[in-house]
């Protein structure tokens, strides 16, 4: 039955939850705070036709057994040791329908699997695998692996070598079905088979199995009702990785609702690092959830080894605590158990019949199937069986031929064994617990998960409407009302503007004093630095003896001699003079530039329009600003002319003994001193040059890197920080002229409030009906699931009628009526 047929209250289920989604992506405050993917995917699970089952695990876990065991029919091929790449998909059939639709690898699939065996067990695959003899040599060379490692199952090497002659053996032997690229598939009446049970007797051989890449079995039985297909993947150390990789990206794909997670912990006494990874990225999908079921298979390699039984139960204790799905299994004892229930001594209890193909006679002797061995040591070693119940009859201890002694005990001790085994086995217990999931908690489960995605969303929602319609339920309804609410709350809006121009404005000028945030004062500066470095090397290259000797003479004519000294003053004269100049006109851009840039700031911001919408005009804020700029920018000129006026006067440094410059000063006025007349100040124009440059780069390099950023910031932050204050008092002070201003503008604005408000009331209380009417269905739906508890709040008439108690004069300016009223001129 589906769905619809079981909760005819659930038909319009994804229409009314997309309904909610639609009316979140309305809302942009919310849409970012609540992920409406989640919900979408809850969704899907809970109304998808179908409900995967993935089972996964280590190969050589017991997967396939454990579904075998789980439907009580003998359909997956399992074998100890034995890993493809094949996955099986177990859906619902209708008695008289059930079948088998198989699907074969391609022979470039073959060939990667062939290549990448090999390599484990050292051997190099012919290149082309459609040559005969090519192939039978490399499985002779498989088999004799096995031989030397003792047997299909004593080693990895081996287990890999026999899954070689598998896929080797399914090749040959399937040709025909192979294609070379696609991959074939068949339906069983294609095969000759007339039932599900010859099919899946085909697909169950190990080597057809090998080069199976997918098997689909369509069987009646209640576990595959309403939708619930079982998937069969390949094990996560698989040794072809590109099979292993097929299970996890199963693990991720979304259509994967519960997976049975088989692990070898019995078996091995830990986690694989496979095991772990699986494990995360179950956690990761969020199809999946908490919908896990940890089955830790062969529990019964642990009643003979107390340490491995000790390790097993504290990786569950440290590991898996906070799971409850939690089985211990032997698919093994459990599956074979329910197939020897209706055996009898006329067929030595299966031997005959089910185990027909293992007990074949090789040289004359029997063979023992696995499930004997483990069968007999249950009842006479493991200490799981109560003797006092079953004791054990004589006649099993007098032999020691294996098939035997298990003939023996089930004819001394009867069916009653089989019962006890399969409840030890833990196979009940684990069926019981995921036969009532799938069949009667799987639904509600869904849909409650459905539900607690719902439930942030809906309540955000339901919030977000309320809030608003009161908001504007308190809003004044009349002319009025509207405009004596304005005035009354102007004063507060006039000094929130001017707190706020004070702030915004004490913001700029902490990035700029403290940070290197603001990239164009740092742009602005970084040029000064590099014009006052450059205007220097300038000078330096074209200071010319001279000129300077010439000027020197002109302002003492009685004598023809100048003094060296002089020659330097009138450099440092000029030196320190040029620099000025540059240092000014970088400063005046600074300044500028820095002031532009905040008056432009300001004016877009959302406060100055509204001083505009008060006043009219912006209170004289742009003028007062650039008035500023100008004290700043003459205060910074002061600052700059008082550096570069030091630069006169030389630096200590210039006259200390033992350094650069005292001795460049020494050598240049011995120099000089050797003669009297033009030409030997002339020849001393370089010397003179290089005693200029020690001095100034210093001076130079000491304002760009040390003072003068620090002049320009406290030049800024003097003026910048007084005046906006000044002028966030100077905005308050006039409130009479907003006052009046208002008056004017305030009735057309007034109207124009209360038809948006009246607007946007009526948008809101339709949202609140589609709300309402989706959500109702929703609670219909789960109060018919019987999950009442799990119900998404509405909104109630009452809830919309409560009005809050505030005054009119504390009411937000930025309410959502506000905040879309337009300045009216």
């Amino acid at each position: 039955m589906t769905l619809l047929t079981l909760f005819p209250q659930c038909q319009d289920l994804q229409a009314q939850v997309e309904a909610i989604l639609q009316l979140l992506q309305q809302e942009p405050n919310l849409r970012s705070q609540q992920d409406g993917s989640v919900v979408q995917s809850s969704l899907r699970k809970a109304i998808a036709p179908t409900f995967e089952i993935v089972f996964a695990g280590a190969f050589s876990a017991g997967k396939s057994m454990l579904i075998n065991a789980l439907l009580e029919r003998e359909l997956l091929y399992s074998a100890e040791g034995h890993a493809t790449g094949t996955e099986c998909k177990i859906a619902f059939a209708k008695t008289g329908e059930e079948r088998v639709v198989l699907t074969f690898l391609s022979e470039v699939e073959v060939r990667e699997q062939v290549q990448a065996l090999s390599r484990l067990i050292g051997q190099v695959a012919p290149t082309n695998i459609n040559q005969p003899e090519a192939l039978k040599q490399l499985q002779t060379l498989a088999l004799s692996v096995i031989e030397q490692e003792g047997g299909k199952s004593k080693s990895k090497r081996a287990k890999d070598a026999d899954a070689l002659n598998l896929l080797l053996e399914g090749f040959t032997n399937n040709r025909d079905r192979i294609s070379s690229v696609a991959n074939a598939t068949y339906s069983m009446e294609q095969f000759g088979f007339d039932n599900l049970k010859k099919a899946a007797d085909y697909a169950r051989r190990g080597a057809n199995s090998a080069v199976l890449k997918r098997v689909e079995y369509y069987c009646n039985h209640p576990l595959l009702e309403d939708g619930n297909v079982i998937i069969d993947t390949p094990g996560i150390d698989a040794p072809v990785k590109k099979d292993a990789a097929l299970t996890f990206d199963k693990i991720q794909h979304p259509d994967t609702s519960a997976v049975v997670f088989v692990l070898k912990t019995a078996a091995t006494g830990e986690m694989t690092s496979e095991e772990t990874e699986l494990s995360e990225k179950m956690q990761n999908n969020a199809g999946i959830r908490d919908r896990v079921f940890y089955v830790f298979n062969r529990i019964d390699e642990t009643w003979t080894n107390d340490q491995l039984r000790d390790r097993l139960q504290n990786t569950i204790n440290t590991q898996f605590r906070n799971s409850s799905k939690i089985y211990k299994t032997s698919g093994l004892l459990g599956f074979y158990g329910s197939q020897i229930k209706n055996t009898s001594a006329s067929d030595r209890f299966g031997l005959d019949s089910v185990f027909v193909e293992s007990v074949k006679s090789v040289g004359g002797q029997e063979g023992t199937p696995q499930f004997v061995n483990e069968f007999n040591s249950y009842c006479l070693v493991s200490g799981k069986l109560d003797i006092t119940k079953f004791p054990i009859p004589y006649s099993v201890l007098e032999t020691n031929v294996k098939n035997e002694k298990y003939v023996r005990l089930l004819g001394g001790l009867g069916t009653g064994l089989i019962g006890q085994l399969i409840k030890d086995s833990g196979i009940e217990e684990f069926r019981t617990a995921i036969t009532r999931y799938l069949t009667t908690e799987k639904r509600p489960l869904l849909f409650a998960d459905l539900a607690d995605d719902l439930q942030p969303i809906c309540i955000a929602l339901r919030q977000s409407y309320l809030e608003t319609w009161l908001q504007l339920e308190s809003q004044p309804r009349d002319i009025e009302a509207i405009k004596s609410q304005e005035l009354q709350k102007l004063s507060r809006d006039l000094k929130e503007i001017g707190d706020r121009l004070y702030e915004d404005i004490a913001k700029e000028v902490n990035v700029a004093v403290a940070s290197d945030r603001n990239e164009s004062l740092e742009t602005d500066y970084l040029k000064l630095k590099t014009k006052m470095v450059r205007r220097l090397d300038e000078l330096i290259v074209d200071f010319s003896v001279a000129v300077v000797h010439q000027r020197a003479q002109a302002s003492h004519r009685r004598n023809s001699v100048v003094p060296v000294m002089g020659i330097l003053t009138e450099g440092f004269y000029f030196l320190a003079n040029e620099l000025e100049d540059v240092l000014v006109e970088c400063s005046k851009e600074i300044i500028t530039n820095f002031f532009q840039n905040l008056i432009e700031k300001i004016k877009k911001t959302d406060y100055y329009l509204e001083l505009y919408r008060l006043l009219g005009n912006d209170g004289g804020t742009e003028n007062y600003l650039h008035s500023l700029m100008v004290k700043a920018s003459d205060a910074l000129v002061n600052e700059a002319k008082t550096e570069c006026d030091r630069y006169v006067r030389e630096r200590p440094a210039f006259y200390a003994e033992g350094t650069a410059g005292f001795w460049q000063l020494q050598q240049t006025l011995q120099l000089v001193c050797r003669g009297y007349d033009y030409q030997s100040m002339i020849e001393s124009e370089p010397a003179i040059r290089q005693l200029l440059k020690l001095d100034f780069e210093f001076k130079v390099k000491d304002t760009v890197i040390r003072t003068f950023r620090q002049t320009i910031n406290q030049t800024l932050n003097t003026h910048l920080l007084a005046g906006a204050e000044k002028q966030a008092d100077e905005i308050l002070q006039q409130y009479d002229r907003a006052r009046a201003y208002l008056a004017q503008t305030l009735e057309k604005e007034a109207q124009s409030k209360i038809d948006n408000n009246r607007r946007l009331q009526g948008d809101i209380k339709q949202n609140i009906d589609a709300y309402n009417a989706a959500v109702s269905n929703i609670n219909g739906c789960l109060e018919a699931m019987q999950l009442s508890r799990k119900k998404l709040p509405v909104i109630s008439e009452s809830d919309l009628s409560v009005v809050p108690t505030v005054a009119i004069d504390v009411i937000e300016a930025e309410s959502v009526a506000i905040d879309e009223i337009e300045l009216v001129s």
